[in-house]
């Protein structure tokens, strides 16, 4: 069975970095799909970033490219997202996502696209 946590949320001033982690397990093959998502109170889920585990393609949205940085840790089967140059518009619940697909080597899947999904975790940039 599939498992996602993420951790390492929390509160931090516009400018600031916060480093998310999402643990998974449950997956027999070492590549598959990744990405993270977030969503603000009364907005629709947005797709932030995505990552191949094996080739280890990427894609971002535009609204975080060279801000943010997805990046996936075989060896402890732990998924990340640097944070940088946080704004006040970054505040969301984060979500980490997962599928044995590979659409993700493609671009950016949409969140309809993914099987699996973490509890998320808040992040709040203040101004």
């Amino acid at each position: 069975q599939v498992q996602l946590v993420e951790s390492g949320g929390g509160s931090v001033q516009a400018g600031g970095s916060l480093r998310l982690s999402c643990a998974a397990s449950g997956f027999t093959s070492s590549w598959y799909c990744l990405g993270w998502f977030r969503q603000a109170p009364g907005k629709e889920r947005e797709g932030v970033a995505s990552i191949y585990t094996g080739p280890g393609n990427t894609y971002y949205a535009d609204s975080v490219k060279g801000r943010f940085t997805i990046s996936h840790d075989s060896a402890k089967n732990t998924l990340y997202l640097q944070m940088n140059s946080l704004k006040p518009e970054d505040t969301a619940m984060y979500f980490c996502a997962a599928d044995r697909g590979a659409l993700c080597v493609q671009r950016l899947p949409a969140s309809s696209w993914y099987q699996y999904w973490g509890q998320g975790t808040q992040v709040t940039v203040s101004s």
